[in-house]
């Protein structure tokens, strides 16, 4: 049986099987899965249809032209025919998704596609990262730029050796216009590793792994600031937290990696340091399963707050990916039981917070 025919069976499956339990019907995605609380100002998916039975890892940003967002889609995760999807949204809804990044290496190999992060900076160009390769112990970094908001983008430029760019979540741009770049690696355990660039890609350095990855394996951090501070809130394994590490230098050195007081059941986060100075995070709030999804409020990176539910029904909501926008607010998107993807609005402001249980 080809390959093609092979693809095209499962994707019949799927749709089949999405029919039958009534989570994808065709033109008629689930609509209000988030509860009415104070600071919703806006649900809906990024998209209803698509030519792919599986998403994940989306990622969000703003451009002077509108929203846009990106994730990976294929057969399923790991499958090589998972590329990268991207949607623009200039104020009247999600475009047609297009595929703007593959892991075709030649005629003869082909590789999945993995966590894509976008990131616009402040002279209009929009950066995509994205990895490339068999599973995570063994890819490698790529970046393509746009110039035109994505409309079109260049040709794909792989990394230099040892670096991955931002992993999951987006990089922090500092005052003097570096480009920090959240990273880790998985080849020899779960390690943290801060990368940084001055020229948007063109040249690379980083940190030497900042724990232990076998005694305190942790991935995918992300980067707030709290005055001439800075903090990372990471993935863990095995201990059932999220964990950080602090730096005073700018990332250039960090702190021992430590727990925090916040569950993680081994899956992504992010986090943003909003205009007010409060941090804002995304996370599941739990040791097992990612449901549910919750947004926690922080004014010192210690204590936290729940500030609003985002689903809390059993599946699969994970992966999130958080920004600010200009007009002060917050944009959610994350992983809706790996076959959708979720945009939500939330205006800080109204949100009101409560002790975590």
């Amino acid at each position: 049986m080809s390959r093609f025919l092979r693809v095209k069976i499962l994707l019949m499956l799927s749709l089949y099987f999405g029919f039958c339990n009534g989570t994808l019907l065709p033109g008629k995605a689930p609509e209000g899965t988030t509860q009415q609380q104070p600071g919703l100002v806006m649900q809906e998916f990024v998209y209803k249809e698509a030519p792919f039975p599986s998403c994940h890892a989306s990622t969000i940003a703003e451009t002077p032209e509108g929203l846009v967002c990106a994730f990976f889609g294929g057969t399923a995760e790991k499958n090589k025919d998972v590329e990268i999807w991207f949607s623009r949204n200039n104020g009247n809804g999600w475009s047609e998704l297009t595929s703007v990044a593959n892991g075709i290496k030649d005629e003869g190999h082909r590789w999945p596609c993995w966590n894509p992060v976008l990131f616009q900076t402040k002279p209009g160009t929009l950066l995509l990262f994205y990895k490339v390769g068999p599973n995570p112990s063994e890819w490698w970094g790529m970046l393509k730029i746009s110039h035109d908001h994505g409309k079109t983008w260049g040709k794909p430029r792989r990394l230099p050796d040892g670096f991955v760019g931002p992993v999951k979540n987006k990089p922090f741009l500092l005052s003097d216009g570096t480009l920090l770049c959240p990273a880790s690696t998985e080849h020899d355990g779960w390690q943290l590793q801060m990368e940084w660039t001055p020229d948007l890609g063109k040249t690379w350095h980083r940190t030497g792994p900042l724990n232990d990855g076998h005694k305190l394996g942790a991935i995918q951090p992300s980067v707030l600031r709290y005055g001439d501070r800075l903090q990372i809130l990471c993935r863990s394994r095995r201990v059932g937290k999220i964990v950080e590490a602090w730096s005073d230098d700018n990332g250039r050195s960090w702190s021992e990696v430590t727990e925090t007081m916040l569950p993680n059941p081994n899956s992504g986060t992010d986090a943003v340091t909003l205009k007010d100075g409060r941090s804002l995070l995304v996370y599941n709030p739990t040791t097992k399963g990612r449901s549910p999804l919750h947004v926690a409020l922080s004014s010192d990176g210690k204590n936290w707050k729940t500030g609003f539910v985002l689903e809390d029904q059993k599946g699969e909501y994970s992966y999130p990916a958080v920004i600010q926008t200009s007009d002060g607010k917050v944009h959610i998107t994350y992983t809706w039981k790996r076959e959708l993807v979720k945009h939500v609005v939330l205006d800080p402001a109204q949100l009101e917070l409560k002790e975590i249980d």
